[in-house]
């Protein structure tokens, strides 16, 4: 127990020097004394270093830990409910819906309204967060309505599946009937950016993750008690599926809030929770759910840095650098997998 306090601290020190690595580093440089008078409510320093600060590395800071956090904790919600080491946040095609609801918006926009979306700027960027919202809810609504007619976690997975099928099957034929121009808002939402959000968006963004991430440590003595087996589960008085219905509830509404603010960001909610296990060497999630909290805030900021690094103009998408390294956590577990079944 000594051993995790301290490691949660560790990951909690990282936090709050990455945090401080994204407000003093980027493709303007700063003075790490003006920074500090700017955080301090200063006037003396340049009104452009005051707007770089609060109007772009703050919200993008704050926006990659909360992010960051509930995608980890969807994560590793999805991968109790499968019982699966691969199962991720967008596993039921709640990221999927998310998209297709970006999709009808952006790419019908030009096409019926004869105005791109990606030229309205702020209301642009709000309409894109409500359908992402209306989608991914959506997408979840069915999920739910499947969920509880169907026993078997497989055959939900594999429903989930091909709704995210479908998404993108759907999502395909309205881009070859788009404008080039919608064609490209769509994809550039699809990158990924902790940078989309800002002001009073933000603000709201922010607040709604503070209250669902304490919420889903509601759903901690659930998931050890599932990790047992459903009949282990019975005996000790757990409704199965009320339990597998609870969990998806909560980690689809984090997802579906992430994505519509963030777009899709690939990775962290599949790769956070294996390295949380390995760090902690455990698997009660009294301790899984803050340690894949915190390490899920902490690799979103690492990657955020990665992509704003001096040197590169502009910025990188995050899920590029997300995939630098989640791909070689998924990879190791499955060689490591491969090696225990032989």
């Amino acid at each position: 127990m000594r051993r995790h306090v301290l490691l949660l601290l560790a990951l909690l020190l990282l936090i709050v020097l990455l945090f401080v690595l994204n407000l003093l580093l980027g493709t303007v440089r700063i003075p790490v004394g003006s920074v500090c008078r700017i955080l301090m409510g200063s006037d003396a320093e340049g009104e452009i270093w005051t707007n770089i600060i609060w109007s772009s590395r703050v919200p993008q800071a704050l926006t990659a830990l909360v992010a960051g956090a509930g995608l980890a904790v969807s994560g590793l919600q999805m991968q109790t409910v499968f019982r699966n080491p691969l199962a991720g946040p967008s596993v039921l095609g709640i990221s999927n819906g998310a998209s297709l609801g970006v999709a009808f918006v952006v790419l019908l926009s030009g096409s019926l309204g004869g105005v791109a979306l990606s030229r309205l700027g702020y209301m642009g960027d709000v309409a894109m967060s409500v359908a992402a919202i209306i989608g991914a809810l959506a997408v979840m609504g069915l999920i739910l309505w499947v969920a509880s007619r169907v026993r078997g976690n497989v055959t939900l997975l594999i429903i989930g599946v091909m709704i995210g099928y479908l998404a993108t099957a759907i999502i395909g034929v309205l881009k070859f009937f788009s404008a080039e121009e919608d064609i490209k808002a769509y994809v550039v939402w699809g990158l990924g950016s902790f940078a989309r959000v800002s002001g009073d968006q933000m603000v709201l963004f922010v607040v709604l993750m503070a209250v669902l991430l304490p919420l889903s440590m509601l759903t901690v003595k659930a998931m050890n008690v599932y990790l047992l087996g459903d009949a282990y589960a019975r005996n000790l008085g757990l409704d199965i599926r009320r339990a597998r219905f609870m969990l998806i509830v909560c980690s689809g509404t984090l997802v579906a809030i992430v994505t519509a603010y963030c777009g899709p960001i690939m990775f962290i909610g599949l790769a956070v929770p294996h390295l949380a296990r390995a760090l902690f060497r455990s698997s009660d999630h009294r301790v899984l759910m803050p340690a894949t909290m915190l390490a899920g805030a902490a690799l979103a900021l690492l990657c955020n840095l990665i992509a704003r690094m001096p040197g590169f103009e502009g910025a990188l998408p995050v899920n590029s650098v997300t995939a630098l390294v989640g791909a070689p956590v998924i990879a190791s577990v499955l060689f490591r997998r491969r090696q225990s079944a032989e």
